[in-house]
């Protein structure tokens, strides 16, 4: 294998690797392969974190396709900035995670290229870990996207829908890219149509492992299947208030577990009367989030007294348009 040094040109590109929240989450039963079948509406949000590809004209040359190992070949090709606090070795981390899984799937199709640009990936960090928020899946996916177009792999959108649920069960939703109704391990995605909307999201200050919430013995892990024409048509009972069936079952566990995930929740319950919505929470914690109504959505000096006033740090945030 022959490596080539000559840098002539730099460019970036810079994406935002929006969050997203679950407006439920149901279980209905755990798999063969060790993982749960989920039905949960997820919706992408305008905030999140932004990620830098800096593309350089310093290529690396490929002379026997063979003997490539993507493993390697990912640490010639990507430098990650920015991430440090993330994970301890750079191998942990999904972005890595997801480029060496795309070059593993590009390497077995018969047009892996003869030679790949250097790309420093740069991390502007907004979303809080642990929050429920999928940040770390939602930069696998912008990783998945533009790596895909820089390369020109010119893999189709199934292919990385494939290729990311491998590498995190919420990577899908991130590059199908629209709110949609998720089944299976949340790989399963159906568009749907949900009218523009702003939230209040709150952030405490606190981590349950998945694992430990997945293996509560108090988790209710046998919710009926909702068709996904039911879901479609029920709407208005989880996206502005959220009423039966619709729940996300892992929040008496969570909050359990977690005091100031209670608090923030029971902040943002007291809110509700004005807000004329239901506070709940996201995917396995720790955010909560209340849908905000029209009628109060453009009263800026109220929602700031809301924030300034919540027991964590709080955001007011839209619907991805």
């Amino acid at each position: 294998m022959t490596e080539i040094f000559a840098v002539r040109s730099t460019s970036t590109i810079t994406r935002l690797s929006p969050a997203k929240i679950n407006l439920f989450l149901h279980i209905m039963g755990k798999r063969d392969d060790g993982y749960h079948n989920l039905q949960t509406v997820f919706r992408l949000l305008d905030w999140g974190d932004y990620l830098h590809f800096s593309v350089t004209d310093d290529a690396v040359i490929y002379t026997d396709n063979d003997k490539l190992d993507a493993n390697k070949l990912c640490h010639q090709l990507l430098t990650l900035a920015g991430a440090e606090a993330i994970t301890a070795s750079v191998e942990d981390n999904l972005i890595f995670k997801a480029a060496r899984a795309l070059l593993s799937a590009a390497m077995q199709s018969n047009s892996f290229p003869k030679q790949l640009a250097r790309i420093a990936v740069t991390v502007d960090k907004h979303l809080p870990m642990g929050a429920g928020l999928g940040g770390g899946s939602s930069n696998a996916a912008t990783t998945l996207l533009v790596l895909n177009e820089i390369w020109q792999f010119n893999l189709s959108s199934d292919a990385l829908i494939k290729i990311g649920a491998t590498v995190g069960a919420d990577v899908p939703i991130f590059i199908f890219g629209q709110d949609a109704i998720a089944m299976g391990i949340g790989e399963e995605l159906t568009a749907i149509d949900l009218p523009e909307q702003q939230y209040l999201i709150l952030t405490p200050d606190a981590h349950v492992n998945t694992a430990k919430l997945f293996a509560h013995p108090k988790l209710q892990r046998d919710i009926a299947v909702i068709s996904v024409e039911t879901i479609k048509n029920q709407s208005n009972d989880y996206v502005q208030t959220l009423t039966n069936p619709y729940q996300n079952i892992f929040t008496p566990v969570v909050t359990s577990l977690a005091p100031a995930v209670r608090e923030a929740l029971d902040y943002l319950q007291g809110l509700e009367a004005q807000a004329l919505g239901t506070a709940r929470m996201t995917g396995s914690g720790s955010a909560v989030f209340l849908p905000l109504h029209a009628s109060v959505a453009t009263d800026k000096t109220l929602l700031a007294k809301w924030v300034a006033e919540a027991p964590c740090a709080g955001y007011m945030v839209s619907s991805l348009a």
